[in-house]
Formats: structure tokens, sequence, C-alpha cells
């Protein structure tokens, strides 16, 4: 193992199952949420027309989008870890493919620049909350 790994490793607290869950979630919510502040001060209006109905997504979306997927993708990773601590690697890996993926759907939205790129971001935050989490928690059990 290099150095760098292992220095990288110790830098991530232990952490609980319920502070790796929450924790990301909520970390992963303000980031957004500030985000989204950034996109309207620069003139975001984080809406578009899907057929012929103008919808916003914010602040509301921003917080849905947010807090549901992780609660549901995680979630399933820390109880999973109960019986198998491998998940929570697969659950980083698969969670930040679907986080950046998922940017494509915002991209062909339709929205305007600005919230197109504030949103695009959005998805962005999850992944390091994601890795963040679920590698704090692998630590927490392995180390005990």
């Amino acid at each position: 193992m290099s150095t760098a790994t292992t220095t990288a490793a110790a830098r991530i607290p232990a952490l609980n199952r319920p502070v790796a869950l929450f924790g990301a979630i909520g970390a992963a919510l303000l980031a957004n949420l500030v985000v989204w502040l950034i996109g309207a001060a620069a003139g975001g209006t984080f809406e578009m027309t899907d057929a012929g109905q103008v919808q916003s997504v914010a602040p509301g979306g921003i917080i849905m989008m947010t807090v549901v997927p992780m609660f549901i993708g995680l979630g399933a990773a820390v109880l999973l870890s109960y019986k198998w601590i491998g998940v929570l690697r697969l659950a980083a890996v698969i969670g930040s493919v679907l986080a950046v993926a998922t940017i494509a759907m915002t991209v062909s939205a339709g929205f305007d620049t600005a919230s197109t790129i504030a949103l695009s971001i959005t998805h962005l935050t999850l992944v390091p909350a994601l890795v963040l989490a679920t590698e704090g928690l692998r630590r927490k059990l392995i180390e005990g």
C-alpha cells in the first residue's frame, strides 16, 4: 500500500451508521441549497416547460432530489453493510456514477444556463458526500 493511500484513508473519520447516513444527507442538502442560492443570484430561474406547463424545481425540488435518492441508496447500503461490508465501496461507485450520469437529464430538460449549471453542480455534490459516508462507515466497521 502506498503512503498516499494510507494518508488519505487516515483523514476520513470513522462514522457510525446513523452519522454516515444522516450526516451525508445533511451535508449534501446544505451544499445543494448553497449552490441553488448562488444559481438564483446568478439569474437562474430553475424553471422548465414540460408539456406546456411551467414547472419550478427549486427549492423544493432541490430538497427532494437530494434527500430521497440519498436516503434510498445510501440507506440500503448502510443496511446491507450489516451482512456485507463490501457493499459500501460498491455503493460509493454506483451512487457516484448515477449522480454524474443523471446530469444528462438536467442538461436536456431545457433550463436556462445558470439553472443548468447550478443543477448540474448539485448532482456533483452527492459524490463526495457518498464517498465520505461509505468510507467513514467502512472504516468504523473494519476498525471497530
